[in-house]
């Protein structure tokens, strides 16, 4: 089988611990899970000319993915994102408010390899700023015309997110995985009723949007997939946690790729859950590199 050809848009950063620094960024994230899990996965991206910029680049090409599509910043430093955790391992985000992956382009380059990608990932924070937000959009109409599937994971970090950027992220994709923290906050956005089951209120986005899947991660809940198939409920698999960064990232990687590959609703869910649940076993957001 061919492997899935993807391209992730979005934030290369670094996560600064009290103790470390680890690679992150959900798209980055997104990257590495995917390449682990066989697909060819390209990044676009900016990045500062500076040290952790040139490790950002080792550290993917590390895991695999391929990092032609990588712009370097003159004006603006590789991003970081200072991070504390909760006593359940739950992270508390300062993301840095100018960061070089705010000032990625479109090139021929884009306009010729996204008519050829099976996918392309994108997340809501990533959009925070021009000219990324509208590299962002011209990717999707690039997508878009080529039948290219498009998947948003909808990353709210306040202050970086406003109403019409979720709006118009789902209503440019084919794909939406959030996490129930979220949900609330879509359905306002697109003027859903609060107070139905969460089951209901994923089905009237996906009606809405004319979506073909939409999935929320749950937590220690596990998943819930809507397609055309109806509503699917998986449980999360029993683990000991570390910290959880970097499972929403892990998850939509997997996802994704059972997608791709047609594989039946309940594998692809369960896989999804299982490898997110993994990633929560060891610190940062991906597994350390085999040296």
């Amino acid at each position: 089988m061919t492997p899935p050809q993807i391209i992730s848009f979005g934030e290369v950063l670094w996560d600064i611990f009290p103790d470390s620094e680890k690679f992150g960024g959900a798209p980055a994230n997104f990257a590495c899970h995917a390449a682990i899990l066989g697909a060819e996965v390209s990044v676009v991206t900016a990045i500062g000319n500076d040290q952790r910029g040139q490790l950002a680049i080792n550290t993917l090409a590390g895991y695999g993915v391929d990092t032609e599509l990588i712009q370097i910043s003159s004006n603006s430093p590789t991003g970081v994102v200072q991070i504390e955790l909760d006593n359940c391992g739950k992270p508390n985000f300062a993301i840095e408010p100018h960061s070089a992956w705010d000032s990625v382009v479109w090139n021929s380059n884009l306009a010729e390899r996204i008519p050829k990608a099976d996918a392309v990932y994108f997340g809501t924070l990533s959009q925070r700023r021009e000219p990324a937000r509208s590299t962002i959009h011209e990717a999707l109409d690039t997508a878009a015309r080529s039948n290219v599937t498009r998947i948003v994971d909808i990353n709210l970090r306040a202050p970086f997110f406003s109403k019409d950027t979720v709006i118009h992220s789902i209503m440019a994709s084919n794909l939406v995985k959030l996490s129930d923290e979220e949900l609330p906050y879509v359905c306002k956005a697109l003027n859903i009723p609060l107070g139905q089951s969460a089951e209901a209120s994923l089905q009237y986005i996906k009606s809405i949007a004319d979506l073909e899947g939409i999935v929320m991660t749950c937590g220690e809940n596990g998943a819930i997939l809507v397609n055309s198939n109806g509503t699917l409920n998986q449980t999360a698999f029993l683990t000991e946690i570390k910290d959880t960064v970097g499972a929403g990232d892990s998850f939509a990687a997997a996802f994704l790729l059972g997608w791709l590959q047609g594989k039946p609703d309940d594998q692809i869910l369960r896989q999804a859950c299982r490898i997110a649940s993994k990633t929560c076993t060891h610190w940062g957001a991906v597994p350390a590199l085999l040296r």
